[in-house]
């Protein structure tokens, strides 16, 4: 397969919420053994979404607040974001609001509430109001879901919404 139309993906999201599970197990089929913080890497998928030839790059970044400063250098030129939470983490799915870290009252008021696990409709109202193109779920472990987050993370640069719309791509996960 040619290489296609290149689109860049940049994933953000807290430390250990599977970012990097997630890409490794979409490019490779496997879920990783160990858990290994990353600082910065790329991987690429060719891929064909609706008959159109992609070579999707995946920009996994660090999701540990020492990387603040570091994370937004691979911002320019990004076509879609996919920003990530795990959904038995409440104070990942609460820095996905201010990726959003710096909100220490959101974090404190959430650490004072019993924690659960993110449901879907919590995810969905999210997405509304940071206006993302779509809201999914996926798991790294199992790929239940996983092939398309990407597809639709793809649909998002070829397809875009109308204008109201159109300066604002990402995913939320």
């Amino acid at each position: 397969m040619s290489s296609g139309r290149p689109i860049k993906c940049v994933v953000v999201g807290d430390g250990t919420v599977g970012k990097t599970c997630m890409l490794i197990s979409y490019t490779t089929d496997s879920f990783p053994g160990e858990y290994v913080p990353t600082v910065f890497d790329n991987y690429s998928a060719p891929m064909v979404v609706d008959g159109i030839s992609v070579s999707l790059g995946l920009w996994d970044t660090a999701g540990q607040e020492d990387y603040d400063r570091l994370r937004p250098l691979s911002y320019p030129q990004t076509d879609v974001f996919l920003i990530c939470f795990s959904v038995a983490s409440p104070s990942s799915f609460e820095s996905t609001k201010i990726d959003l870290r710096d909100d220490r009252e959101t974090l404190n008021a959430l650490a004072d509430q019993g924690l659960s696990p993110i449901k879907r409709e919590q995810g969905q109202k999210l997405a509304n109001k940071i206006r993302a193109v779509k809201y999914m779920e996926c798991s790294a472990l199992t790929q239940r879901g996983l092939k398309q987050v990407f597809d639709e993370a793809v649909r998002a640069v070829l397809r875009p919404e109308p204008q109201k719309r159109r300066q604002r791509k990402c995913l939320v996960m």
